[in-house]
């Protein structure tokens, strides 16, 4: 399918051209240059046609070979070559590439097409009127193309975001179980180890210190209390949907510091004052972490944390000093609750600097200790693009398209005027060149409203309409010869576009009838007043009623003229509505799924938390009540232990349905491909069975995952997955994947063919080559999966 849209186009150009050139089909009575002639012709359509054809591919290549063969073929035989492919090639540009690409093209172009004007008709007046159609063709079609790759870059921007939320709904239960565990280990870490610890520490020195006892046994309520309160948080049971936006967080991230503060260490902070947003709630997570660390193997130790601002960004370092020499400040005590972590602290904390979208730092410090580092990003809010980057998205659109149309409206009837100069001034063309100047800046001042017609198309439309009644201002003040108000109705073409624009981007269908009705009825009055103005109606003692037997049908046509075209855009604003509505329900549709599914998780979580920790966390606060420091230490090791197995549970589960499946092989292509075209989309599959016996279990899982990656980038067009084992390779191509082959989905295929000992090659055209050895492998790494246990 994409090969014949690829040289359908190219194959009916040639065709038509090589009609136009058999005998007796081409310019009839005109002599063929002679057979040099039509060989450089034939060659030249040749070329012309190989490069349409790679259009896709390479745009700005197949435009250098269609320029190379127009000037070629036109300097063969100038009536006997078109020419059109460097137009077409142009627009391909322009939809492919950047817009300073483009426009670069766009001089290339033009200045290939005004060298052939001025060999073909040389220095006269004519020149300029060649120049000017030939710079206004080229300019059309870059605008055009330009408008298409907006219009395309918007489906590709709404089509990633549809899939990245489908592949949120298909992760999400995944999703916030490794969320969940990250904030277990959190809680273990900190609540229930502080209470092992202060317990142990009370029990071992109760004797010589009677006050620890008390200490230790308030504490443990206070610390039970808020672990099960963290707990019910965590699981969802006591979610607000409309709490409102958090406070800032450095009060919390002081509070947290001073509780490790009264267990015994010197703490020193220094902190902004207004840290807020997930940022801030990366370092909050960061600091208990790394100071949870520092209390169990490195207990009494002083340590120092910072968070300081830079620019966009926060430096957090937490530094502790190295652990004390001496058996007597409790290492005895953080000895005995050794083996009861969970061995996630530095992925955790790595983890949460990743989820903000920064990165983390762990190892010895240079002055003896440990030092954890991380750089964050400075938000205050959710992530999105900064205020104003949507308007400047639709600048950006405009930049091409609507200057082609001022350009159009400007340039069209100005050249009929410069052609016909001496003919209705009745001078020559030097003699003409002020009433030229006259009209050239009354058009182009008519036209410059449409500028403005996407971001405000009814001032658009009225100021197209008012500088329309400077021509019979400027027609009488300035005395221009007659006839003039034929080229100013040349001018009505920026009403097209305006009464267009009024339909498509104005607000509502019902309020933008009045703009039909308003152009057709000014730009009547218009040409009228011109017309009697330049003196081109008859006598005076009839000029009122000539005018008005002119004006009524006038106005009739351009009426009919103007409500089709406002209907014409009324279609099409109704199509995009449609398509974006379509993608607003499909993406809403894919995020309510996550949510319900996180949800189900959540509540799964919640009856093994109420069961498994909730139950001993609360048994251990009534312990402390009634002062039973053994019993304490006694239930909050059974809580930890607890948690502790069900934090390497989360990825196992009693229900077949949240249990995780087995990591899938090229032999689950199969069920890939009919679970994508039950989506809609036509997936073709060759190659199985026979390249899927005995692969290393490695490069059965990356070619699974390189094929899967690539279907799922977001494309809607057809695809074709095609698997070859060549001896101690295995060849996967996928096609039909434009939206693959850049980007993070092309990082992660990357990726995943080193994962599988090969190496990947992403061809703009959409294709994805991978080749993979199949030679002995070592054994997968572990799928990096939200429920896989750390």
């Amino acid at each position: 399918m994409e090969t014949i849209r690829n040289w359908l186009l190219p194959a009916l150009l040639a065709a038509g051209q090589i009609a136009w050139l058999w005998p007796g089909a081409g310019p009839a009575g005109e002599a063929v240059p002679g057979a040099a002639a039509l060989v450089a012709v034939l060659g030249a359509l040749v070329v012309e046609t190989a490069a349409l054809g790679r259009r896709r591919q390479a745009p700005v290549r197949a435009l250098a070979w269609s320029l190379g063969a127009l000037v070629v073929g036109q300097t063969a035989w100038q009536d006997g070559y078109f020419g059109v492919g460097a137009p077409v090639a142009l627009y391909s540009v322009a939809v492919r590439c950047p817009v300073s690409v483009t426009v670069r093209a766009v001089a290339a172009a033009v200045g290939a097409e005004w060298l052939l004007s001025l060999v073909h008709v040389g220095v006269r007046p004519a020149l300029a009127s060649e120049w000017v159609l030939g710079a206004l063709l080229y300019v059309v079609c870059a605008g055009l193309g330009e408008a298409r790759r907006q219009w395309l870059r918007g489906r590709s921007l709404a089509t990633r975001l549809l899939a990245g939320a489908e592949e949120a709904r298909r992760l999400a239960g995944d999703t916030e179980r490794r969320r969940l565990a990250r904030e277990l280990h959190d809680v273990s870490a900190h609540h229930l180890t502080s209470v092992v610890i202060t317990a142990d520490a009370a029990r071992r020195f109760g004797d010589s210190r009677p006050e620890l006892t008390a200490e230790a046994l308030s504490f443990a309520e206070r610390t039970g209390t808020e672990t099960l309160t963290a707990l019910r948080r965590l699981v969802g049971l006591l979610r607000d949907a409309d709490r409102p936006a958090p406070p800032p967080m450095t009060a919390r991230i002081e509070e947290l510091i001073a509780g490790f503060g009264r267990l015994g260490r010197p703490i020193d902070a220094v902190l902004p004052d207004d840290l807020a947003g997930p940022a801030a709630e990366a370092v909050h997570g960061i600091v208990r972490e790394a100071l949870t660390n520092a209390l169990r193997h490195a207990p009494g130790s002083a340590a120092h944390v910072s968070v300081l601002r830079g620019e966009g960004v926060l430096e957090l370092c937490v530094d502790n000093a190295p652990p004390r020499g001496s058996a007597s400040d409790g290492v005895d005590a953080v000895d005995a609750v050794g083996g009861l972590g969970s061995g996630r602290g530095v992925t955790g904390m790595k983890e949460r600097a990743a989820a903000v979208g920064g990165e983390l730092t762990a190892g010895p410090a240079p002055g003896g200790g440990w030092r954890v580092r991380a750089t964050l990003p400075d938000v205050t809010g959710p992530w999105g693009p900064p205020e104003g980057a949507g308007r400047r998205d639709v600048l950006r659109e405009q930049r091409l398209a609507d200057p082609a149309l001022v350009c159009t409206a400007t340039l069209l009837p100005l050249v009929f005027a410069l052609v016909t100069a001496e003919e209705w001034t009745g001078a020559s063309l030097r003699a003409a060149v002020p009433g030229l100047l006259v009209v050239a800046v009354l058009l182009t001042a008519h036209a410059v409203p449409l500028l403005w017609r996407r971001r405000a198309p009814w001032p658009a439309l009225l100021g197209v309409l008012a500088t329309s009644w400077l021509w019979p201002v400027a027609v009488a003040g300035a005395g221009l010869p007659s006839r003039v108000f034929v080229f100013f109705a040349g001018g009505a073409l920026a009403e097209l576009p305006a009464v267009y624009a009024v339909a498509v981007y104005g607000r509502g269908a019902a309020p933008t009838w009045p703009a039909w009705g308003a152009a057709a009825i000014s730009l009547s009055g218009t040409l009228v007043a011109t017309a009697g103005a330049d003196g081109s109606l008859s006598g005076e003692e009839s000029m009122w009623p000539t005018a008005v037997v002119m004006f009524v049908p006038l106005a009739m046509v351009l009426g009919a003229v103007f409500a089709g075209l406002w209907g014409a855009g009324l279609a099409v604003r109704r199509r995009r509505l449609r398509i974006l509505a379509l993608d607003d329900f499909a993406l809403a549709g894919a995020l309510w799924h996550a949510e319900r599914a996180a949800d189900a998780e959540r509540h799964r979580l919640a009856a093994k938390l109420r069961d498994a920790v909730l139950r001993r966390t609360a048994a251990l606060v009534e312990q402390a009540r009634q002062g039973r420091l053994e019993a304490v230490a006694a239930e909050a090791r059974s809580a930890l232990a607890a948690m502790r197995e069900l934090l390497h549970s989360l990825g196992e589960s009693e229900d077949p349905g949240h249990g995780l499946a087995p990591a899938p092989t090229v032999a689950d292509l199969g069920t890939l491909c009919r679970t994508v075209r039950a989506a809609g989309r036509d997936v073709t599959l060759r190659g199985l069975p026979e390249a899927a016996r005995d692969l290393p279990p490695a490069v059965a899982l990356s070619a699974y995952r390189i094929v899967e990656a690539a279907l799922g980038a977001g494309d809607r067009g057809p695809a074709r997955v095609t698997l070859r084992r060549r001896r101690d390779t295995l060849r996967v191509t996928v096609s039909g994947v434009p939206l693959a082959v850049t980007g993070p989905v092309a990082e992660r295929l990357k990726v995943r063919a080193e994962t599988g000992a090969g190496r990947i090659t992403l061809e703009r055209a959409g294709v994805v080559r991978a080749l993979l050895s199949t030679r002995s492998s070592p054994a997968p790494a572990p799928e990096v999966s939200p429920s896989s246990p750390a």
